[in-house]
């Protein structure tokens, strides 16, 4: 049996389907390539405004006047103000300057009262720490926050419930929380009874 005998006329017919996909192809591809911004530009814009929205919406502190808690909601507690050597952290001070309190790794730190932020950044043992100057010679002290987290410059105006940084394990310090330390004219003094006497408890 012989080959099949291809017409002219069989041939002209498949070349001319062959061009005639050809041609839908292209049309379809400069068709879609004119209509991609129609439809990703909406999409990329909803995607912007979407990626926006914070996942997590933390409370505001609970205040009492001009001043509030450094913390929104609960906390655990760690060491208070005193003597209170850590076991097993041989740089920990035993004389504890501050109000050691926690919510876990990245909470958000608030400022407790309004003032001038006087140090953004690396302090001493602290770590990356925060200080507000609130005027009358009252300081208060937010030590130990995670590296570049923090949200103040020094010379910036807050009031209490602005985010400062937050909750992390830097400097001299043995897991994640925050060094919540109070000083009065350059000394530091119990928060627990300064922040009764301005009505809020801590624990």
């Amino acid at each position: 049996m012989g080959a099949p005998v291809i017409t002219a006329a069989a041939l002209r017919s498949r070349t001319g389907r062959k061009i005639l996909t050809g041609a839908l192809l292209i049309f379809a591809l400069v068709v879609a390539l004119l209509l991609t911004p129609l439809v990703a530009i909406p999409f990329a814009i909803a995607g912007g405004t979407a990626s926006a929205v914070p996942t997590k919406v933390d409370a505001a502190p609970v205040a009492s006047g001009e001043w509030g808690f450094p913390l929104a909601g609960g906390y655990s507690k760690g060491r208070g103000f005193g003597y209170h050597p850590v076991q097993g952290c041989g740089y920990c001070s035993t004389n504890h300057q501050g109000y050691d309190m926690a919510q876990g790794c990245g909470a958000t730190i608030y400022a407790a009262g309004p003032g001038r932020v006087i140090t953004s950044g690396s302090w001493q043992g602290y770590g990356n720490a925060v200080r507000i100057d609130h005027g009358d010679q009252v300081v208060t002290l937010y030590g130990h926050m995670q590296w570049g987290s923090l949200r103040v410059t020094v010379g910036e105006e807050v009031a209490a419930g602005a985010p400062l940084g937050a909750e992390g394990n830097t400097g001299k310090s043995f897991g994640c929380h925050l060094h919540y330390e109070v000083q009065k004219s350059g000394t530091p003094v119990d928060p627990e009874p300064f922040m009764a006497g301005l009505g809020l408890q801590l624990k």
